[in-house]
Order: structure tokens, then C-alpha cells, then sequence
């Protein structure tokens, strides 16, 4: 992938703009919650281990190559799970161990870019259009990290190679586990249209059936249909769709991706009544608050989830004119939204979650009134002045 060049859009001299092609690396760990398990426990080792906790209520975090012959997912309820496979392994997840694997992973990365937008805890995008190590191509940083991962940690990842995110992404799954796959610009024309729509990161099992409705069934039919007609369908989405059926995303990878939102949610043992929710609330949103105190930029908007026993999903946000400046005002507005579900007094809820949202940058405060003083009877009177009366 070295040397090649993209068009970019006319430039103002009506002439194409050329711009160096991008190496994309995504990088994808393999079974990662229960590969830690299996690594940190010899004797689970070959055999189908769930990361989920039990109960009618809970779903899989992850799943084993071993339990996933067995039709075992990710987010498939974990009573489901049990089912399919009643030998299987089911482990609590521990998550403080996952997180510290995962910043170990991201400091093999960061020996070769830190141009790192990570996804999750267990995948991530590189930009090695220039990497600190000086190999001659994106296949050579991939096989590297993958080999550092194994050597150093004892785990497996996969790689895809491209000269964008969105066909990197395709290719790391293309062969797991414990596989590399590259796609050259020179690839697309053959190796894109016989792909099932499905297979386009995005695309969902709703805009599939859509898609699928109007006679497209592959990225190749996709191809077909004018874009204009894309769009009528689906919005702006539909000039997504057209560019990625010929391969065309000019996203970057972004560091550091300042975050969006923080929640947390929980579902019940048995469905419940929202005036039996309180305790959930007041535990997740603490839960959000000390979470929200690691962001150095303040959250506005506090959003309330509920989900019915019905799995309709309902949500309620406030943005107050101040920012909830402790988790005391974060729970209050919370409980708060409570009131704005219109519905009757005996329906049931499965699930209740809590957010922050819109968070933006702190304002800064106000210059002080007074210079500062090392006078500790000065420093006392000035706090006795600050409070409020």
C-alpha cells in the first residue's frame, strides 16, 4: 500500500486534489473478555466459557470460540446461552481486569502510531501511514502488533489492512480468529460487490430487511441504484451507503475522541412498577457521577432510560440551566424525569438506565474577589464569605 495516491474532489483550479493513501490497521482482539479468562485459568482452556452472570435477566458479555460452535453471542440472553450449551462455563465479568489488559494492548499500539481511535476495549483503529518504527508497510506494523500481543500477553488478535476504516474493519473479520487480512485499493472492484449488504459496518438487521425490500440484496446491487435514489430512500444515510459500496471513506481516525455520553443501566429480576425504581436510580446515577468526574468537561443534559416489560424503550432528558454539580443534583433530576412517563400506574418496567450527555467545556471561574493570602484566620473568614447565605 505505499506510494499509491487518492483523488480528492476538485480543487479550486477545477483539478482533482491528490493526497498520500492512508494505511489503516483495526485491530480486534479475539474473544477478548473469555480469552482473559482462559489465559488467566489454564483449566478453562479449550472449553466453552461465557463471561455473564446468570438469571433470567442477564445477557453474554462475550463467549469462547469453544461455546460460540454452539451458537452461543454476544448479547444473546445468557438463559438462551445455557440452553445451547449446558456444560457451558459461566463467569462473572470483571471488568477492572479487562480494563487493565486493554490499556496494556494499547500501549503495544502506541509503539507504532499515536494516531489510536479506540472503539472498545478490545478494538480499535490505527493510522501507520507513518509509524514510529519505520517498517515498510501497514502489513508489517499489523503482523508486529499482533506478534507483541501474543509474546507479551498470551492473547490472540486479528488485523485488517486498508486504505480506510470502514474497509479495515471489514477485513479484521474476515479471517478470525488469529488472522490478518488485507484489502489493496486495487481490490475493491472484485472483492466488494459479491458481499451480503449486511456485511457494510452500520447496516443493521432493520436497514437490511430495507434494503433487502428494494431488491438489494449485495454491496453489487447496491452499487446500481443512483444515488439520488439512495437518498429518497434513506435520508442521508443514503450518500453512506453509495460511497461505501465503492469503497470511499474519507473519515480520519481520531484520538482522544472527546466523549459523547456516560451511562449506566441495570435490568430488573422481575419486571416492576416506576414507583419501585428509586433505588436502581439513585445507585446507577451514582455510579454515572463518579464515572463523570474522570471527564475534565462539564455534562449539561441528564437522561433517564426504561425499558418495558414489552421491550419498548423509552427515554427522558433535562438539560438544567445549570450543570448538576454533584451527584446529590444528578439524582434528583433523574428521579425527576420519572414524572414525565405518561403512562399507566400498572405498567411494568425490565430495565432502567441513567446519563449524561452533552457534555462541553468548563467554563472558567470567575477572578477572585480578593488576592490570595497564606494567612490561615484570613483564608477561614474568606470561605465563611463564599458560602452561601
Amino acid at each position: 500500500m505505499s506510494g499509491e495516491r487518492e483523488l480528492h474532489p476538485e480543487s479550486e483550479t477545477g483539478h482533482p486534489r491528490e493526497a498520500p493513501l492512508r494505511k489503516i490497521v483495526h485491530v480486534d482482539m479475539d474473544a477478548f473478555y473469555a480469552s482473559v479468562e482462559q489465559r488467566d485459568d489454564p483449566t478453562l482452556r479449550g472449553k466453552p466459557v461465557v463471561v455473564a452472570w446468570r438469571g433470567n435477566r442477564s445477557v453474554v458479555c462475550a463467549a469462547s470460540y469453544e461455546a460460540r460452535r454452539f451458537g452461543i453471542r454476544s448479547a444473546m440472553p445468557a438463559i438462551t446461552a445455557e440452553r445451547l450449551c449446558p456444560e457451558a462455563i459461566f463467569l462473572p465479568p470483571d471488568f477492572p481486569r479487562y480494563k487493565a489488559v486493554s490499556r496494556a494492548v494499547r500501549e503495544i499500539f502506541q509503539r507504532h502510531t499515536d494516531l489510536i481511535e479506540p472503539l472498545s476495549l478490545d478494538e480499535a483503529y490505527l493510522d501507520v501511514t507513518v509509524n514510529k518504527t519505520g517498517l515498510p508497510t501497514a502489513t508489517k506494523v499489523a503482523s508486529a502488533i499482533r506478534q507483541q500481543i501474543r509474546e507479551e500477553l498470551s492473547l490472540t488478535a486479528s488485523a485488517g489492512v486498508a486504505p480506510n476504516k470502514f474497509l479495515a474493519k471489514i477485513a479484521s473479520d474476515w479471517r478470525k480468529p488469529n488472522g490478518l487480512f488485507v484489502i489493496q485499493p486495487g481490490d475493491l472492484d472484485t472483492f466488494l460487490p459479491p458481499l451480503p449488504v449486511g456485511r457494510i459496518p452500520g447496516v443493521g438487521k432493520v436497514t437490511e430487511t430495507r434494503l433487502n425490500q428494494i431488491g438489494i440484496q449485495t454491496v453489487g446491487d447496491l452499487r446500481t441504484f443512483e444515488l439520488a435514489t439512495l437518498e429518497a430512500q434513506f435520508g442521508r444515510y443514503g450518500l453512506r451507503l453509495h460511497e461505501l459500496a465503492r469503497g470511499i471513506d474519507h473519515n480520519p481516525v481520531v484520538p482522544d475522541r472527546p466523549t459523547k455520553s456516560i451511562s449506566a443501566e441495570d435490568t430488573f429480576q422481575r419486571d416492576i412498577p416506576l414507583s419501585e425504581t428509586e433505588e436502581l436510580i439513585r445507585r446507577l446515577a451514582e455510579k454515572v457521577w463518579t464515572a463523570s468526574r474522570r471527564e475534565s468537561r462539564m455534562a449539561r443534559t441528564v437522561v433517564l432510560k426504561l425499558k418495558t416489560s414489552e421491550f419498548n424503550i423509552l427515554t427522558r432528558s433535562h438539560t438544567p440551566l445549570v450543570p448538576p454539580a454533584s451527584c446529590e443534583e444528578l439524582t434528583t433530576i433523574a428521579l425527576s424525569l420519572r414524572e414525565r412517563i405518561d403512562l399507566a400506574a400498572t405498567q411494568r418496567f425490565r430495565l432502567v438506565g441513567v446519563g449524561l450527555s452533552n457534555f462541553r467545556e468548563q467554563e472558567s471561574p470567575p477572578p477572585p474577589l480578593f488576592e490570595e493570602t497564606t494567612d490561615p484566620d484570613l483564608q477561614c473568614e474568606v470561605q465563611r464569605l463564599t458560602e452561601p447565605v
